[in-house]
């Protein structure tokens, strides 16, 4: 396990006084993970302010998820999504069941509201990694237990937790954190935008013309800045979104599902490369982040994503223990079940 930097966290004092102080504290209003949209500001600083907690002292909740069942249905290939998943939920003490749709949609063979139906009666927990963002919002508004989305073609929540718990064990406060996100205006930027704005927290997006985020994201993360203080910047000059960051993102140019698309991609994003000479525009305490898999050579090059800049590991590594916060907040033994 990594350290948590400056984020510090004390031990809870567990036992029955302990474990209602916690869930007063950590609840969230909804019962899905679809968007960060979601999660309301506080429940976002709670909900790392828990990761800190599961990360540092996982032994205390090891039972958390005892006898519940979280299914996996993925329709695209995964690694770290997958992985996380599995061993936080067996980390917890839960049991996962995962099911391969990369060669059908969910609701090629039967209507979607029909599997969530089926669904309900034999799980605790859905985690959906879809095309469509539709398939997610749809088998939430179907299923009657907790789907969290584990990726969509318009958001990737877990990730952007993940990051934004990283970035706090590095800076510690990331109100005072600059995140320059150069490349594709695709789902991880819109998650990136929403929780930067919801945290009070600065996100320069740089993308190419005709590859902006989307429209009404970026709407929403504008209004909510407002209120909480954030600044959110979107253009196409990589250098003014780079010069003088704190931490700098990419993400590869061609999603899944773009493959035809790889030669175009290449000639319209090089100029929004991660190399050397775009790092030296940041500040020199600056840390390179990447969601992964990288393509080396592409949106960023070796000497970067190996650097003792790269924290790609580190946003990795989080992963496992943000969702593992998601999970004890939505499906865990009445909030939560540390052992005694």
């Amino acid at each position: 396990m990594s350290s948590l930097g400056k984020t510090v966290v004390s031990k809870p004092a567990f036992g029955r006084a302990g474990v209602k102080k916690m869930r007063a504290t950590f609840g969230l209003s909804k019962p899905d993970l679809i968007s960060i949209q979601d999660l309301t500001p506080s429940e976002i600083e709670g909900l790392l302010e828990l990761t800190g907690l599961v990360k540092t002292y996982p032994n205390e909740f090891a039972r958390a998820l005892d006898g519940k069942q979280i299914v996996l249905i993925f329709e695209k290939p995964s690694l770290r999504t997958r992985l996380t998943f599995e061993v936080g939920v067996r980390s917890l003490g839960g049991s996962s069941l995962f099911v391969d749709q990369r060669g059908a949609r969910i609701d090629e063979r039967e209507a979607l509201s029909d599997v969530a139906h089926n669904l309900e009666r034999w799980v605790d927990g859905i985690v959906l990694r879809t095309f469509a963002h539709d398939t997610v919002t749809g088998m939430a508004e179907h299923a009657g237990i907790p789907v969290i989305n584990g990726l969509s073609d318009l958001e990737h929540p877990c990730q952007a937790l993940a990051d934004y718990f990283t970035i706090r064990e590095k800076f510690g406060d990331v109100r005072k954190v600059k995140l320059a996100y150069v490349g594709d205006g695709n789902n991880v930027a819109h998650s990136l935008m929403l929780t930067a704005a919801a945290l009070g927290s600065h996100i320069a997006v740089a993308t190419p013309l005709g590859f902006e985020p989307n429209s009404d994201i970026v709407d929403v993360a504008c209004e909510l800045a407002m209120q909480t203080g954030a600044k959110v910047e979107v253009g196409t000059d990589v250098l003014s979104a780079v010069t003088g960051a704190n931490a700098v993102y990419t993400d590869v140019w061609a999603s899944m599902g773009q493959e035809n698309e790889v030669d175009m991609r290449k000639s319209v994003f090089s100029p929004y490369q991660v190399n050397d000479k775009l790092m030296k525009a940041a500040r020199k305490d600056a840390i390179f982040m990447h969601c992964l898999p990288a393509h080396r050579g592409d949106e960023v090059t070796d000497n970067v994503i190996d650097s003792p800049q790269s924290v790609v590991f580190d946003q990795a590594e989080n992963r496992l223990h943000v969702q593992k916060a998601i999970m004890l907040l939505l499906m865990g033994n009445g909030g939560f079940a540390p052992q005694a």
